[in-house]
């Protein structure tokens, strides 16, 4: 396996995990800015209000995500196991 392959997958990974947890993590810092303008007008300090609606929120996104997760993933390791296959790794 040459450097050039090891970059290609190293990039490819990461590419696939940022992409992959992209939906979750846009959910989790929309709705925590949200509850933080809340509690910034309201003046409410309460440390639950902070966790709850964002992991309600997160479960929720990730259950709507998990498809689009897993198309990515499958995409990656196809992609992987071709390239061993082939000879490239």
């Amino acid at each position: 396996m040459d450097t050039v392959s090891t970059y290609e997958i190293l990039r490819l990974t990461i590419t696939t995990v940022l992409l992959a947890s992209a939906p979750v993590m846009a959910v989790a810092l929309v709705v925590g800015l949200g509850i933080s303008f809340f509690q910034a007008l309201t003046q409410i300090q309460e440390m639950t209000l902070t966790f709850v609606p964002k992991i309600i929120a997160i479960f929720v996104a990730l259950a709507l995500a998990l498809p689009f997760m897993f198309g990515t993933l499958s995409r990656l390791s196809s992609r992987v196991f071709d390239l061993i296959v082939g000879g490239g790794v």
